[in-house]
């Protein structure tokens, strides 16, 4: 595709978008279509033989579907995507996409909650046997490979602690066996890391995220090559999804501004990360660009920015009503999840529950993601939070 030699700011404005077929404005119009009228037969049963091709039936998508895939696809270096009603949802079918009675996944032991909970539920349930590894185990995951290994999970970085994973060294050893891999971007997406470009066969964004950018709207996506698209579609279709019209025109709209926004998220991140560290209280700060964070080389090679969404470890001796005094009276740090709006957000997180590769062990963890507030603001919010941490002690 000719858009893709342009500069990644470029394609995040234009991509997606043909003001020539919608009367000149400038936004594709939000299409709300179940059944789709065809001039003969001839044109119904063409509609049918390329219904990811042509518009179909609403559940196949509609233009406004159409314009939101052709825009992520573009803005990650993938030949086609897929949207979804959420994230998880993503995750879920694109795993299916790949996955029978009899096989076997190997999953990074940080993956997001909800992807671990369908490997030991769901899939388990219908013979798919799920290994957990350690994120940092780099080229080593060749000696968990089985002969009936169908597909590596990335997460880059992992939920709550943030390690970066090698994926150039795993995807070369999923390449030498056949395997399929599949990485959840949804930290770096829609800028700062274009895993199809190191390799890997599926990129999955949580598009709730940074690309929507407002909180008001669910929606994933799954960015494929040429050969994964049908896979990972037809899936989808078979388990009946569809991504509404409303929620696809509101994450095309979040994604024209998404490096702007991007870009202010990295540096409050950043700002915030570094004066925490310098926190009596804190132990560390879990934030892949600090020299700290495990796996900070892996992405020095091969991101070209970080996000607002990291961790920070207090010491040990911290108990839960200190930090629940702390939390309950943030004024601008809001108690709640999902993150990659424009509001700041701060809860308590528990990876010790989630690990079985390799437990963790630490203090108690907060997950924080920097908003767009003012910078000043929010350190004033974080520094009445720990004298109020403080007071409980």
């Amino acid at each position: 595709m000719r858009s893709k030699s342009k500069k990644p700011d470029t394609l995040l404005t234009h991509a997606g978008r043909d003001p020539a077929t919608c009367r000149g404005a400038v936004n594709p119009p939000v299409y709300h279509a179940s059944t789709i009228l065809q001039p003969s037969v001839a044109a119904l049963e063409a509609a049918q033989r390329n219904r990811y091709d042509e518009i179909a039936y609403g559940r196949f998508g509609t233009p406004t579907t159409r314009a939101f895939e052709d825009a992520v696809a573009a803005v990650e270096g993938g030949q086609r995507a897929v949207a979804f009603c959420s994230g998880a949802a993503a995750c879920f079918a694109t795993l299916l996409a790949y996955l029978k009675a009899g096989d076997h996944v190997l999953v990074p032991d940080n993956v997001y909650g909800p992807v671990r909970g369908f490997c030991n539920g769901f899939l388990e349930r219908f013979g798919v046997h799920s290994t957990f590894y350690d994120p940092l185990i780099g080229e080593g995951i060749a000696g968990l490979v089985r002969d009936n290994t169908r597909v590596i999970y990335l997460e880059s970085p992992g939920s709550l602690t943030f390690e970066i994973q090698d994926v150039p060294a795993i995807v070369a050893v999923a390449k030498g066996r056949g395997i399929v891999t599949m990485l959840d971007n949804t930290w770096a997406a829609p800028l700062f890391l274009k895993p199809l470009a190191l390799g890997v066969d599926v990129s999955i964004i949580a598009a709730t995220k940074y690309i929507v950018g407002h909180s008001d709207a669910m929606m994933g996506i799954a960015v494929c090559t040429e050969t994964s698209f049908m896979p990972v579609r037809e899936t989808a279709t078979l388990l009946g999804n569809h991504a509404a019209p409303d929620d696809c025109y509101l994450a095309l709209r979040g994604l024209r501004t998404a490096a702007l926004r991007l870009r202010q998220h990295e540096l409050q991140g950043l700002a915030l990360a570094r004066w925490l560290a310098a926190r009596p209280e804190v132990e560390r700060v879990l934030h892949p660009a600090l020299p700290g964070c495990p796996g900070h080389d892996f992405w020095k090679r091969d991101f070209s920015g970080s996000s607002g969404l990291f961790s920070i470890v207090l010491r040990a001796d911290i108990a839960k009503p200190a930090i629940d005094a702390m939390l309950d009276g943030m004024e601008l740090f809001g108690l709640g999840f999902s993150w990659g709006g424009f509001e700041s957000l701060m809860v308590q997180v528990r990876p010790d529950r989630l690990r079985s590769a390799k437990p963790w062990q630490s203090g108690p963890v907060l997950r924080i993601h920097a908003g767009l507030e003012d910078q000043s603001d929010l350190i004033a919010d974080l520094e009445r939070g720990f004298s109020r941490l403080n007071a409980q002690r």
